[in-house]
């Protein structure tokens, strides 16, 4: 029965599902009001909803509504990343309450947002595999005229940037799109040296195994249950161009004695060994590329953040 319900079905269903585990309660005023439908319909729904989840909500006379059981199991699958983003930024999908309900839920500002035309001209450039031209504005040389190929949008943790391969410099490089004022598609092809699968450091995958840090940390209990460590380590695969960004935005310290001090270090990278090579690890905490004659891999760079 599950599989032969219609989009809207289900999206009226996800709706109660999420307003009886967020909120803990429903009423069949609220799926009128949401959903623009009579009072049968949303009656209709809630046996519905009943019918497939028996144990899950229980009418209260009194209050007039539906309140969640001590038994109650989500029919649907709420990501906790997802979803915290949704509740944090009040972003609807269609399937939840979010704009109907204040949820307790806050994010730290991230710095400016990006334009939005220009984020949608470097999408349309990377899924029609076109090159584009900017005006960027870096640190170094302030304010000039690029040709790009993009072939991903990422979120380092603070800022957004497009990784992209940069005809001035014939290198893969990192793009902060705030500081891109103008992007123009172009109708040329592309070569075959300008293609993400020649961008050795995003293509890379470096296995890192973090651990609560020995000298900093009291109870290391505490960040194996933040970091859900198993065995007392996480181990990530992350991408050569992207791991500077993580080892900063987590303050891991990447010393090879874990000699940095400071409460705010409280991960001790333990296989720093495998970020040789690895090109933005200046703002790696702590990192010297020069220790151990560390392979300095120069087919890609990174634009300074």
């Amino acid at each position: 029965m599950w599989i032969n319900l219609n989009y809207s079905q289900k999206q009226r269903l996800a709706y109660i599902d999420f307003k009886l585990l967020f909120v803990g309660r429903v009423t069949r005023n609220e799926i009128v009001t949401k959903f623009e439908k009579g009072m049968s319909g949303a009656t209709a729904d809630l046996n519905l909803y009943k019918e497939l989840c028996p144990n899950n909500m229980s009418y209260d006379n009194k209050q007039r509504m539906y309140i969640q059981t001590d038994k109650f199991k989500p029919l649907f699958t709420h990501d906790p990343r997802k979803t915290l983003v949704k509740l944090a930024n009040q972003i609807t999908d269609g399937y939840d309450a979010i704009g109907d309900v204040a949820f307790p839920v806050e994010a730290p500002s991230q710095l400016n947002i990006p334009d939005i035309f220009i984020v949608a001209r470097l999408i349309q450039a990377i899924i029609n595999q076109k090159p584009v031209s900017i005006i960027y504005t870096s640190l170094s040389s302030g304010s000039a005229a690029r040709e790009l190929v993009p072939h991903s949008i990422v979120d380092n943790g603070l800022r957004w940037h497009v990784r992209a391969f940069d005809r001035k410099s014939n290198s893969f490089r990192d793009f902060v799109l705030t500081r891109i004022s103008k992007a123009t598609i172009l109708p040329q092809k592309l070569d075959s040296y300008e293609d993400k699968l020649e961008d050795h450091q995003w293509m890379r995958m470096m296995p890192l195994q973090l651990i609560p840090h020995p000298n900093n940390v009291q109870h290391p209990t505490a960040i194996e249950l933040d970091y859900g460590m198993e065995n007392k380590v996480l181990e990530l695969n992350v991408r050569a161009a992207l791991a500077g960004y993580l080892l900063r935005r987590w303050n891991v310290d990447c010393t090879k004695e874990a000699s940095l001090e400071g409460g705010e270090y409280q991960l001790w990278l333990r296989n720093r060994q495998t970020l040789y090579g690895a090109e933005n690890l200046a703002i790696a905490p702590g990192y010297k590329p020069d220790e151990r004659g560390a392979i300095n891999d120069t087919s890609s760079k990174y634009a300074k953040p």
